[in-house]
C-alpha cells in the first residue's frame, strides 16, 4: 500500500443504500461507491432490515475503494440512519432483525404506557420532547413485551453507526446524539443516562459509553485488515452519529440559526441552537460537539413517494420523471398531495396518518403526480418552518443536501414554497461526507471549515409565491379533514 497520499474513509449507512467516500484532506472527494439495500416490512407499521447486511457492505465499499493501493486511509468515520434498535448478546450479535427510526410506528402502545407511568410532563422536562415513534426506547419496551424469548438473548443496545464502529474496534460506545433520541432512557438536561429509566424501560442492558460524535470510539482492529488489506491497524475511527447530523457536519451548519435540510428518502431538517429546549412538536437533541444542541424535525416519507412512483409506472430513471416534473406547471395542475405515506414523524407525530393525493382528473400525467410529492415534500418543509418560527428560532441560512438536492428542481420548489435562500453546497453526498471531515479533525486536526463551499443557491421565484401560498392553506387544511378517514383505513390495514 502506497503512503505518499493520505485519505480519510466516511461510510453512512442510509435507508435505500451505504455509501462511502475518500477524502483527501484538502476536502476533495477522491472516490466513491455505493452498496444499494432495502428494508423489510413483516408487518403493518414494521420497518426492520438485518444489521449484518451493513457490516458486508462497509467492508465491501472499504476494499473498492482501497483497492487501487495508491492511497493511506488514515482515519475511518461512520453514520447511519436513526434512530434505529439493534439488540445484541454480549459479542454484539444482533439477536433479531433492526427497528428502524420513525418510519416503523409499532411501539404505539408503548408509548403510551410509559408516558402515562412516567408522566408526560415530566418526560419532557428531562429529555426535552415527548414520546413518539422516533424515540427508540419504546420500541426496546416493545421487544421486551412481544419478543421474551428473544430479549432474553440481548445484552447490548447498537445504532448503525455504533455497531460499525463496535465491527471495526470491538469498543461500546454510543454518540450523544443517538443517545439523546432514545428517550426517555437519556436525559437532556444532564447530557447523560437516565439510569431509573433506562432500567425501566430496557432491563437488563448494558448501557454503552458516552462520547461525541467526532471522539474516537477506537482504535482499527487487526482483524478487520485481514477482510481488508488497505486499512491499517491501529488507525483511529469516529464514535460517529445518525446520518441527518452528519449530514450537517458535511454541509457546515452548527452554529446557532443555521440548518441543514437533507433531500433524501425522508426529508429532514437539523438547526443549530444555543442551549438546549424543550419542544412538543420537534426533536431537541444533544449535538456533535460538547456545548452544541439542536432542534430537529422529520417527515417519515417524501423521497420514498418518488421511489414508489417511480415503480408504479414502470420508470427505470428518476431524469425522465424530474424532467416530466418540471414541464408541469406550479401546483401540479391543481393537484395537492399529503406525503403520510408512511405515518408522520414532526411536526404533527401521527403515525395512523396516511397518504393522500387530492384533485385527481383523468387529464393529470405521471410528471403532475410527481411534481405533487416534490411539491408535498415542500409544504411540510414550510410546515417545520413555521414550527421553529413559533418556538422563537428564526433560521438565518440554510444549506441543502441529500440526493434530491443534486438537481435543482426540488430544491427550487421548496424555495419557491417556503421562501428560503438555499446554498447547494459542491459536495451533495452528505453524511458519508461529514463522517470523513469529521475522522479527518479528529486525525491529523485539520481545519475543515473551507472543505465544502457553496456551488450555487436557489433562490424563491416571487412570481409563484401567491400560487403556492393558496395552495400550502389547503395542503394544512386536507390533513384535518381527511384524518379520521385516514386512521379508520389504518385501522383497517393493521386488520
Amino acid at each position: 500500500m502506497a503512503t505518499g497520499v493520505n485519505a480519510v474513509l466516511g461510510v453512512d449507512v442510509g435507508t435505500s443504500s451505504t455509501k462511502g467516500v475518500l477524502v483527501a484532506l484538502d476536502g476533495t472527494i477522491l472516490r466513491s461507491a455505493v452498496r444499494e439495500h432495502s428494508v423489510q416490512r413483516p408487518a403493518p407499521g414494521h420497518v426492520e432490515m438485518d444489521p449484518r447486511v451493513w457490516w458486508s457492505e462497509f467492508v465491501g465499499i472499504a476494499e473498492e475503494l482501497t483497492a487501487p493501493g495508491d492511497l493511506e486511509v488514515t482515519a475511518v468515520g461512520v453514520s447511519g440512519m436513526g434512530p434505529c434498535v439493534v439488540l445484541a448478546d454480549e459479542h454484539g450479535q444482533p439477536v433479531r432483525p433492526a427497528i428502524l427510526y420513525g418510519v416503523d410506528t409499532r411501539a404505539e402502545q408503548e408509548i403510551a404506557h410509559l408516558t402515562n407511568v412516567l408522566g408526560r410532563e415530566e418526560i419532557i422536562a428531562h429529555c426535552g420532547a415527548g414520546l413518539t415513534s422516533q424515540a427508540a426506547g419504546p420500541k426496546i419496551a416493545w421487544v421486551a413485551k412481544n419478543e421474551p424469548e428473544v430479549y432474553a438473548r440481548a445484552r447490548r443496545v447498537f445504532m448503525p453507526s455504533s455497531y460499525l464502529a463496535f465491527q471495526l474496534t470491538g469498543e461500546y460506545v454510543l454518540d450523544h446524539i443517538s443517545a439523546s433520541q432514545t428517550n426517555p432512557m437519556y436525559s437532556l438536561r444532564t447530557q447523560d443516562w437516565h439510569p431509573q429509566w433506562a432500567e425501566r424501560v430496557a432491563p437488563g442492558l448494558e448501557l454503552p459509553a458516552l462520547r461525541w460524535a467526532g471522539e474516537a470510539a477506537g482504535t482499527l482492529s487487526p482483524e478487520v485488515t485481514r477482510r481488508v488489506p488497505g486499512l491499517k491497524a491501529g488507525i483511529p475511527v469516529i464514535t460517529g452519529t445518525i446520518d441527518a447530523w452528519a449530514e450537517a457536519v458535511s454541509a457546515g451548519t452548527t452554529a446557532p440559526g443555521e440548518m441543514m435540510l437533507m433531500y433524501g428518502t425522508t426529508t429532514f431538517l437539523v438547526a443549530g441552537i444555543a442551549e438546549p429546549m424543550a419542544s412538543r412538536t420537534l426533536w431537541p437533541t444533544s449535538g456533535a460537539r460538547d456545548g452544541v444542541f439542536t432542534l430537529s424535525g422529520g417527515m417519515a416519507a417524501s423521497g420514498a413517494v418518488t421511489g414508489w412512483l417511480r415503480d408504479l409506472t414502470g420508470e427505470k430513471d428518476f431524469t425522465n420523471l424530474v424532467a416530466e416534473a418540471a414541464e408541469s406547471e406550479p401546483g401540479a395542475n391543481g393537484l395537492v398531495m399529503l406525503p403520510y405515506f408512511s405515518g408522520e414523524r414532526s411536526p404533527i407525530a401521527d403515525p395512523s396518518a396516511r397518504g393522500v393525493i387530492a384533485g385527481l382528473t383523468l387529464s393529470h400525467t405521471r410528471g403532475d403526480l410527481y411534481r405533487a410529492a416534490l411539491e408535498a415534500a415542500a409544504y411540510g418543509v414550510r410546515h417545520h418552518l413555521e414550527t421553529l418560527e413559533e418556538a422563537g428560532l428564526p433560521v438565518t441560512r440554510v444549506v441543502a443536501v441529500g440526493g434530491g438536492a443534486q438537481s435543482d428542481l426540488w430544491p427550487q420548489i421548496v424555495s419557491d414554497v417556503t421562501g428560503l435562500v438555499q446554498e447547494i453546497p459542491s459536495s451533495t453526498v452528505g453524511a458519508s461526507y461529514g463522517g470523513a471531515r469529521l475522522a479527518a479533525e479528529l486525525a491529523h486536526g485539520t481545519d475543515t471549515s473551507g472543505w465544502n463551499p457553496s456551488d450555487h443557491e436557489c433562490r424563491p421565484d416571487p412570481s409563484r409565491r401567491e400560487r403556492y401560498d393558496q395552495l400550502y392553506r389547503l395542503y394544512r387544511e386536507l390533513y384535518p379533514a381527511t384524518r379520521d378517514i385516514a386512521h379508520a383505513l389504518t385501522r383497517l390495514q393493521r386488520g
